[in-house]
């Protein structure tokens, strides 16, 4: 059984099959009350693209988008921790060919290729990274 994770939005516009969902993402203190006080409270809006074909939702209309937990994952692992791993054994292999600001910038600059290629692939990431819509009335 897997998890969700679920967010509020607002329907901000709607293309053909896609709905064009905005959410507020909050860091996890910024419903702290002390947040105005503190400098690492945070939240950022983002539109989030869900193919929806029911032709049920409206503009302006609030709606909880949710998405597996585990697909949360696995974009960690692409954004984040496989680049790491990527800039840290190029230094090593680099450091024992050149020296160490040469092998640092190699490192650095194996990241442009890298999040090259995941910009290519962004349509088959689109297909596997899918969120579903829920009307926020339906919700108990």
């Amino acid at each position: 059984m897997s998890e969700h994770i679920c967010h509020n939005g607002l329907i901000e516009r709607i293309e053909k099959n896609v709905v064009f969902v905005r959410i507020v993402q909050q860091s996890a203190c910024s419903g702290c009350h002390a947040r105005s006080m503190c400098v690492a409270s945070e939240s950022k809006e983002k539109i989030i693209e869900v193919v929806d074909s029911s032709g049920t939702y409206r503009v302006d209309e609030e709606v909880i988008i949710c998405g597996e937990s585990s697909l949360g994952l696995q974009a960690v692992l692409l954004a984040f921790v496989f680049p790491l791993l990527l800039v840290l054994l190029a230094i090593i292999v680099g450091i024992s060919q050149w020296e160490e600001p040469i092998s640092a910038l190699v490192a650095l600059g194996l990241l442009i290729p890298y999040y090259t290629v995941l910009y290519l692939l962004r349509d088959r990431l689109k297909r596997r990274f899918v969120f579903t819509l829920k009307k926020t009335e339906n919700i108990s």
